[in-house]
């Protein structure tokens, strides 16, 4: 196993490098956009619908469920961008148990480009809610003295979730190459079950912490409107 899959180049030509990390990244989305044409290419609707279709509906009435319970708010809005997210990582993680095929969260440069999506997509959720000045003015409240802490605190998240990622990810592949050198039968089957179960809750995670960072932004929006509703109109108390 190596420590860096960005170093494992399949093609070169001059200074452009085709790496694990770009093979298998692409591998990904190329499957998961071949079972999203394939499973609803003949969608119906009614009780008479196919296993395939029952199957990625109750996938989207997982993630909409977990996305309701995270706002408390309507799933239209967060349903593309976090469901794809979750999707992504979920299979990046989980083709690792596919002998010779490496994930391509257990490079850095991968998580490091989800978490920076994610940092792009709340500025561009918050603005869309709140609009420009409303949420800008945020990052000045409650003294300008604020913004560079603020600015500080998007940053500093933002590489905590590239990092926790990559970690989890590149430390459980490693652990399994060395076990499986140390006793080949026993211990890689139950940490190769491990570091499957690993993958899916790191997945959910990464999805969950990029939904509250988005989310938070229409979240202050509301509560600022349900206040100025109550002074508006005190008799509703």
């Amino acid at each position: 196993m190596e420590i860096n899959i960005d170093q494992i180049i399949y093609w070169e030509w001059g200074f452009i490098k085709l790496n694990a990390t770009l093979v298998y990244s692409w591998a990904v989305m190329v499957v998961l956009v071949s079972i999203s044409w394939f499973v609803s290419r003949d969608l119906t609707e009614g009780t008479g619908i196919s296993r395939k279709q029952a199957l990625i509906e109750s996938l989207v009435v997982v993630i909409q469920k977990q996305i309701e319970e995270t706002t408390q708010e309507k799933t239209d809005r967060y349903l593309p961008f976090i469901g794809t997210l979750f999707l992504f990582i979920l299979v990046s993680n989980l083709i690792s148990v596919i002998p010779g095929v490496y994930p391509p969260t257990a490079s850095l440069s991968t998580t490091a480009a989800l978490a920076i999506s994610v940092f792009v997509a709340v500025p561009i959720f918050g603005i869309g809610s709140r609009g420009v000045k409303s949420y800008f003015e945020n990052y000045v409240k409650p003294t300008p003295l604020m913004l560079p802490f603020n600015i500080i605190g998007e940053l500093s998240r933002t590489l905590a979730l590239a990092v926790r990622l990559f970690g989890n990810i590149m430390s459980g592949s490693l652990i399994v190459a060395i076990l499986l050198g140390l006793s080949p039968l026993f211990f890689p089957v139950v940490m190769q079950a491990f570091g499957l179960l690993i993958g899916v809750i790191q997945a959910y995670v990464f999805a969950i912490l990029a939904l509250v960072y988005i989310a938070s932004a229409s979240r202050i929006h509301n509560s600022e409107e349900a206040d100025s509703t109550e002074i508006i109109n005190p008799q509703n108390r």
